[in-house]
């Protein structure tokens, strides 16, 4: 007997609830009802479904991250193509291709615009509980909007997606904001940073002594505990911004308050590309241990000219899937589960073609219905209906069938009984079970 193959590791399937994992993961039942939901918010507030390719040019995403990011220094999955010699990478995040699509079909000639996408993202980097080698985001992009207003509704609109989603801003998850101001504000700040850590070298860590001269910013955002004081005690940002910085900033922080939105502003929030400018958020939880952000973004007004396009305003955030379900797994918050509304018990195979019939003039009604299949008796095809979740049973007898009839019992309620309805009135039943 050959040996089973499995999955990469980091990288796993998206099962249905009925299937038993050894790992807990959210089930693909929890992954449609995202999807389902992300899809109506985002909709709401006028941003339109793209796609862009998950293999593209190395160069996109050295150009477009940072050379000395950890993204693109340890974590890109890259190769070259044994056809034409073209160094190749599997997407790491969403927002540079987003970016090279817009300049490619020069997008933004007529206007701005608001879109979104979700799909794999890939980093080579140790698998644990909400941080994969394959992993899933949802990415959200206003292009050509320039102004604090749009700052604020990105940050707004992710609200309304945990209200949705059952969580509850400012407990489960709650919003970090900081502004990183302009380059020459950030160069003068880190030229001020560089100074202060050479200052106390001995006390940086290894990755932060390789940071210092390369991406000093970077080193504010370190976990490591021991260097926690010492980031404290480091120049701020904030005290170097100008007044254009500090009036969009504050202005973002306007309507967020005029919203009732709390949120708790930051002055060592960092983000891990070099491409931000101005607003910065992350919005945190403190259920997942240490992979705390589940959601994080800002504004990048330099990034389209830097990868080729004309000087172009643009925000928006990411979001990882998978944190994200296994925080509304952990909290154990109610889902609507996938199942059908009805089940159809088939007692004979003479009933069939009678019965497979009716069903679809349901299904074509709107109504869910899961089919019996592969025979069986009556009390197991009954055992089987109750385990699907379904509310009722239709009955399609041999006796309800030459009345031209299908028995109805409901699963869920004892005290309903059993009745008999016309198959040529299964419309009927339809809007009556729908609410119509």
């Amino acid at each position: 007997m050959a040996d089973i193959l499995r999955a990469v590791k980091g990288m796993n399937d998206i099962l249905p609830a009925s299937v038993p994992r050894t790992e807990k993961l959210p089930d693909s039942g929890l992954w449609q009802w995202f999807d389902t939901t992300v899809r109506t918010v985002l909709g709401r507030y006028g941003y339109q479904y793209l796609l862009t390719p998950i293999v593209e040019p190395t160069a996109l995403f050295v150009r477009g991250l940072g050379e000395v990011t950890d993204i693109v220094e340890k974590e890109m999955y890259s190769f070259v193509d044994a056809m034409n010699g073209d160094r190749l990478t599997l997407r790491p995040e969403a927002t540079a291709g987003i970016v090279r699509a817009m300049v490619e079909h020069n997008a933004l000639y007529n206007g701005p615009l608001r879109v979104w996408t979700m799909g794999a993202m890939f980093r080579h980097e140790k698998p644990q509980k909400g941080r994969y080698r394959q992993f899933h985001q949802l990415d959200v992009e206003a292009l050509g909007f320039a102004g604090p207003d749009v700052d604020a509704e990105m940050i707004l609109m992710a609200r309304s997606l945990w209200r949705e989603l059952g969580l509850v801003e400012g407990q489960q998850v709650r919003l970090e904001l900081n502004s990183l101001g302009q380059p020459a504000e950030r160069r003068a700040h880190r030229d001020a940073l560089v100074a202060y850590f050479q200052q106390h070298a001995d006390a940086l860590d290894a990755d932060s002594q390789r940071r210092l001269h390369s991406n000093p910013l970077r080193i504010l955002d370190s976990k490591n505990p021991a260097m926690q004081t010492l980031i404290e005690g480091a120049p701020q940002l904030m005290d170097f911004l100008g007044e254009a910085s500090l009036a969009h900033f504050n202005a973002v922080r306007a309507v967020l308050d005029a919203a009732g939105l709390a949120y708790r502003v930051n002055p060592r929030l960092v983000r891990g590309m070099d491409y931000y400018n101005l607003t910065v958020f992350e919005w945190v939880t403190d259920q997942l241990g240490s992979q705390g952000t589940v959601c994080g973004g800002g504004r990048y007004d330099g990034l389209i000219e830097q990868l080729g396009g004309k000087p172009t305003p643009a925000v928006g955030f990411g979001l990882g899937i998978e944190r994200l379900l296994l925080l509304i797994q952990e909290l154990a918050l109610p889902v609507p589960g996938a199942v059908p509304l009805a089940y159809a018990v088939l007692p004979s195979a003479a009933a069939v073609p009678q019965a497979m019939a009716a069903l679809e003039s349901l299904r074509a009604a709107g109504v869910a219905v899961l089919m019996h299949a592969g025979g069986g008796s009556m009390k197991a095809q009954f055992k089987k209906a109750d385990a699907s979740g379904a509310r009722y049973a239709l009955i399609f007898g041999d006796d309800e069938l030459a009345r031209g009839e299908v028995a109805v019992k409901s699963l869920r309620d004892a005290g309903a009984g059993q009745r008999s309805v016309p198959i040529g009135q299964l419309a009927s039943l339809a809007r009556e079970w729908l609410g119509a």
